[in-house]
């Protein structure tokens, strides 16, 4: 294989994993798109004594890279450090995955190297979902976030089960394609093409038979959703007040707002003019918030505060506490949600999964002498505060619960089985995809909240400041949304469920099984390493 060859099949392979994240194109595209990397790896493999495995790295390092780029450029419109740095990382880590199996194909031959494959990726995407450096936009089960008909059956195994399907069609379709091209006849294959066959149709007319056949579960509630659409570059942070944002978002909801409505859910952050969550009803944005509801006594106001917690002198403090100088005292920061009725009780959820260089600093502990080096897009230095419960808001007269899942919260599937598991009903996501420009980000965000109703069978209202916002159902079909940057608010009806699904219950069960055996090949691999080594010396002597 020439130079060119490899060079145009590594090009191929990072075309075929970008187009899925447009939404022009299908996610089945996926299926197919790490043949051409893989055919360059069998062809290195084969040629292992003239070709070394660092070839691999490079091949594989152009087209991750290329994929991530094409896919998460947009992130540069918040931060350039944060994007070139996406890139990176999310490029060495999922190179040296590729590279490892490589390795091990070269140690424990074809049969385990490709079942090698299967299970590191899937654990370094499990690992990647639950580690402090994190950024599982691309994990591989997200590429059919857009083609829900096609993955009902994620209620049952989450996006790892999109991931596990996935790289086993690439390589049984690398394995026949090999096939053809050394016997170039059909009928030997007709084995090979019927199982490929199989494991790519069952699952999509299973799912197609699951969309069809779903019913609804859970009582109608009316929920109005708020887009503000105030720019998080001009505006939010210095080009209207306070008080001219809060009116903006109150005069939205009084617009909508009627005697049937039972939620009106404001965006992240929208409310921000130094809360104290010591005493939340002193501020004058609480009050006024406070005053609309007194005013529609059936609605609990859900919206999204930047808000911040004095420790009095006896409390322990967090590993992201702050001193501030001028008054004396430490503090936390936080990003959160919080729930006002007409009850004297305000909950408040603080947003836990934070964005690694943008709103925290991993690994506080360690390194919290370098927290003033965080790009805080909120107008504040150092990380922000956590909270360790996935806690959920009440009805204020019933027993229906939403979970107040905080933008990029919403990516993470297992992650949010834990509010359904403390009795969420309902998913409200409350986001500002504003900082991203008019890219491909916001859209990819709002087809992943369409995941997170397949997998939990929960409805969604997703309130965004600059769009997308919109109702999801529990089959992730968008019942009704907003433009991108316009200033709206719109109304749902959506079920709340009570029913826990297979994959609520027991969570990345793929991703820990995954885990386990690709530690298991890897030492497997490092040992047989090792005596191969030992052998050949022997021999030597």
């Amino acid at each position: 294989m020439k130079k060119t060859s490899r060079f145009t099949l590594a090009i191929l392979s990072s075309i075929l994993l970008t187009l899925p994240w447009y939404q022009q194109f299908s996610g089945i595209i996926i299926l197919v798109a790490f043949v051409p990397l893989l055919f360059i790896e069998d062809y290195i493999y084969k040629t292992q004594k003239i070709n070394k495995s660092i070839i691999l790295f490079a091949y594989a390092a152009l087209s991750f890279s290329i994929w991530n780029t094409l896919t998460t450029y947009w992130i540069h419109n918040a931060t350039l450090f944060g994007a070139i740095s996406a890139v990176i990382i999310n490029t060495l880590l999922m190179t040296s995955t590729f590279w490892l199996f490589h390795f091990t194909k070269k140690k424990l031959g074809t049969k385990i190297g490709q079942i090698s494959l299967l299970v590191y990726w899937i654990g370094f995407e499990h690992l990647y979902l639950n580690a402090e450096i994190s950024w599982p936009w691309l994990n591989l089960g997200n590429a059919f976030a857009k083609d829900i008909k096609l993955i009902q059956w994620y209620e049952f195994t989450g996006t790892l089960g999109g991931t596990f399907w996935i790289i086993l069609v690439n390589i049984l379709l690398l394995n026949l394609l090999k096939s053809f091209i050394n016997l170039r006849k059909y009928k030997p294959l007709l084995s090979q093409i019927s199982i490929l066959a199989a494991l790519i149709f069952i699952p999509i007319i299973i799912s197609i038979f699951i969309f069809r056949n779903y019913q609804e579960d859970g009582d109608d509630y009316n929920i109005a959703v708020l887009q503000p659409n105030i720019d998080p570059y001009n505006d939010k942070f210095g080009g209207l007040s306070h008080s001219q944002q809060l009116n903006i978002l109150l005069n939205l909801a009084d617009s909508i707002t009627d005697e049937n409505t039972d939620y009106v859910v404001g965006p992240e952050t929208v409310l921000g003019n130094s809360i104290w969550i010591n005493n939340l009803e002193a501020n004058y944005s609480i009050q006024a918030v406070r005053n609309f509801v007194n005013n529609n006594p059936n609605v609990n106001f859900i919206t999204g505060i930047d808000c911040y917690k004095r420790y009095m002198p006896e409390e322990e403090h967090s590993p992201t506490t702050r001193y501030w100088e001028k008054e004396k005292f430490y503090y936390d920061a936080y990003n959160s949600a919080i729930q006002i009725d007409t009850s004297n009780f305000i909950p408040i959820y603080h947003k836990s999964k934070l964005v690694v260089g943008v709103e925290k600093m991993p690994y506080p502990k360690l390194f919290k002498l370098l927290n003033n080096v965080i790009v805080n897009l909120g107008g504040t230095t150092g990380s922000r505060g956590t909270q360790k419960y996935r806690g959920t808001f009440k009805h204020s007269v019933d027993e229906m619960r939403i979970a107040p899942v905080i933008c990029y919260e919403s990516i993470y599937g297992e992650f949010v089985t834990n509010y359904i598991k403390n009795g969420a009903n309902f998913i409200f996501v409350v986001t500002n995809d504003g900082w991203w420009g008019n890219s491909a980000g916001y859209k990819q965000h709002l087809n992943y909240s369409q995941l997170r109703a397949i997998e939990t069978r929960r409805s969604v209202a997703r309130s965004a400041n600059t769009g997308i916002s919109g109702f999801i159902n529990q089959r992730g079909e968008i019942l009704n949304r907003t433009q991108w940057w316009v200033r709206d608010a719109i109304k749902g009806t959506i079920k709340a469920n009570s029913k826990l699904t297979f994959y609520v219950i027991y969570g990345d069960y793929i991703g820990r099984i995954a885990s386990f055996l690709a530690i298991f090949i890897f030492l497997y691999a490092i040992v047989q390493n090792i005596l191969n080594k030992s052998i050949i010396k022997r021999k030597e002597d």
